[in-house]
C-alpha cells in the first residue's frame, strides 16, 4: 500500500497522474513521466506489524515504460510453543511480492495498457508458500475524464504451506475506476468499484453453517409483513450490497505541487465498526507535496478503534 492509494480509500487505480506510487494501484497508470523516479513507502502499523513498498521506473522511449517494485509485510516476532504448551524457538512471519511492470500507450489514441507480473513469497516460521500473479489494466483518458478497468491477482499458488493444503487460491479482484477534474474548480472527484467479480461481500460468521447470520448485526426487531416494509428491507440490502463495492472521494488540487485527498470506503466502515462503538471508520485523507528533486506524501486511514494506519511516502527524482 502506498500513501496516495491509502488516502484515496485503498486504491487510486482510476486517477491518471505522473506519480510513480500509482503503479501500485494499476500498472496501466505507468507512463513516461515517471521515468527515473524512485518510490519509497513505509507504515509502522499496530504492534509489531509494518509494511512497505519501493519502485523504480525506466522509459524505453517509443517501446513503453518498464518498472520494478518490491512490497513487503512484516508481521513481527512470535513466541513459539509446541502442542503440549512447551516454549520453543521464536519465529517470524513475512510476506513479499517481487514485481515487474510494463506499460505502453496505444498509438494515436487515449488508451494506455499495462501489466505487472508478481512473484509471491510467504514465510511463516518453517512454512513457506510461493505463487505468481498477474495484474492487467487499461486506462482511457479524455480531457479531464479518466476511466480505468483492472484485473488484479490473476494467478495460482504452486507451493502451499503444507502438503495437505488444498484449493489455495489467490484473491482475484476486478476493479473499475472513474474520475473527472472539474474545469473551473480544484476538485477531482472519483469513484472506484471494487471486487466486482464477487457479488456478495457481506461478512458472515465463520461458525454460521447456513450463511444467514452476521455476528455484527445486533438488531433483533421483528419485521412486519407490509409490502412497504418488505420493499424497504430489499432496498436496504441491495443498497448495502452495492456500497460494499464502492469507494468515493476527491482530490483537491491546489497547484501542481500540492494536493489533498479524502475518501470514504463503505465496506471498511461496515467491517470495522463495533456494535457498541461507532466512529469514522472507513475515512482516509492525505496530502502530496512536490519539489524539484523529490516529493513527500502522508496518509491517515481510520481502520478501527484503536487501530489506525499512517503511511509515509518519498519520491526521489533522479
Amino acid at each position: 500500500m502506498t500513501s496516495r492509494a491509502a488516502a484515496n480509500g485503498g486504491t487510486n487505480m482510476g486517477l491518471w497522474n505522473t506519480d510513480i506510487h500509482s503503479l501500485h494501484s494499476n500498472p496501466a497508470l505507468l507512463n513516461k513521466y515517471m521515468t527515473k523516479q524512485i518510490a519509497l513507502n513505509y507504515c509502522n502499523n499496530v504492534g509489531d506489524l509494518n509494511f512497505g513498498y519501493a519502485a523504480y521506473a525506466h522509459s524505453l522511449k517509443e517501446k513503453g515504460v518498464i518498472a520494478g517494485s518490491l512490497q513487503f509485510f512484516d508481521y513481527g516476532t512470535f513466541n513459539g510453543y509446541d502442542e503440549f504448551g512447551e516454549k520453543t524457538n521464536n519465529f517470524k512471519a513475512n510476506d513479499y511480492s517481487i514485481n515487474f511492470s510494463y506499460a505502453k500507450p496505444f498509438k494515436d489514441s487515449s488508451f494506455n495498457i499495462g501489466a505487472t507480473l508478481k512473484t509471491l513469497i510467504s514465510t511463516y516460521d518453517v512454512y513457506q508458500s510461493f505463487g505468481n500473479a498477474l495484474d492487467f489494466g487499461i486506462v482511457y483518458r479524455k480531457a479531464n475524464f479518466n476511466a480505468s478497468i483492472l484485473v488484479k491477482n490473476f494467478g495460482f499458488v504452486y507451493k502451499s504451506y503444507t502438503s495437505n493444503s488444498i484449493n489455495d487460491k489467490l484473491p482475484t479482484n476486478l476493479q473499475l475506476g472513474l474520475s473527472y477534474k472539474l474545469p473551473k474548480a480544484p476538485f477531482r472527484p472519483y469513484i472506484t468499484f471494487d471486487n466486482l467479480n464477487n457479488r456478495n461481500l457481506k461478512y458472515i460468521s465463520s461458525i454460521d453453517t447456513t450463511g444467514k447470520t452476521n455476528v455484527l448485526i445486533t438488531d433483533s426487531r421483528k419485521l412486519d409483513s407490509t409490502g412497504f416494509q418488505k420493499f424497504g428491507v430489499r432496498f436496504n440490502n441491495r443498497f448495502d450490497g452495492l456500497m460494499r463495492h464502492t469507494i468515493i472521494g476527491t482530490e483537491i488540487v491546489f497547484s501542481k505541487n500540492f494536493n489533498l485527498q479524502i475518501a470514504y470506503n463503505y465496506r471498511r466502515q461496515k467491517e470495522m465498526t463495533l456494535p457498541e462503538r461507532r466512529g469514522v471508520n472507513g475515512l482516509s485523507f492525505g496530502f502530496n507535496m512536490n519539489f524539484k528533486r523529490f516529493a513527500f506524501a502522508y496518509s491517515f486511514s481510520k481502520m478501527a478503534f484503536p487501530g489506525n494506519a499512517s503511511i509515509f511516502s518519498l519520491t526521489i527524482k533522479l
